[in-house]
């Protein structure tokens, strides 16, 4: 029965199968998994996925936007790319105020 009202909520068009719905999130999730029918897709767990290969990233990724999608939710609102590598690693800024760093305490 919810699952039938997902389906019908979704209005001509938009998404019509799980791979749909795979593509619409982004981050190439429909070549990371792949699922044939809407009862198979709302049945897999985080350990269906570990199985299948995932990364942690990508089924924690997964399965948030399942929940939203579950909450009726438009894609566009929660769907969005991964974030970009830090470029600076270690703890706080390298450059503050336009000068260098290298230690807080006075010598």
């Amino acid at each position: 029965m919810f699952l039938l009202v997902i389906l019908t909520s979704l209005g001509p068009g938009k998404i019509s199968t799980p791979q749909d719905f795979l593509k619409a999130i982004g981050r190439s999730s429909e070549t990371k998994i792949s699922i044939d029918s809407w009862d198979a897709f709302w049945r897999t767990s985080g350990w269906d996925m570990k199985n299948a290969g995932l990364s942690i990233q990508d089924r924690r990724y997964i399965l948030w936007c399942m929940e939203k999608f579950r909450q009726n939710k438009p894609i566009e609102g929660f769907a969005h790319e991964e974030r970009p590598k830090k470029k600076i690693r270690g703890r706080g800024p390298a450059v503050q105020f336009g000068k260098r760093i290298r230690s807080r305490r006075d010598r």
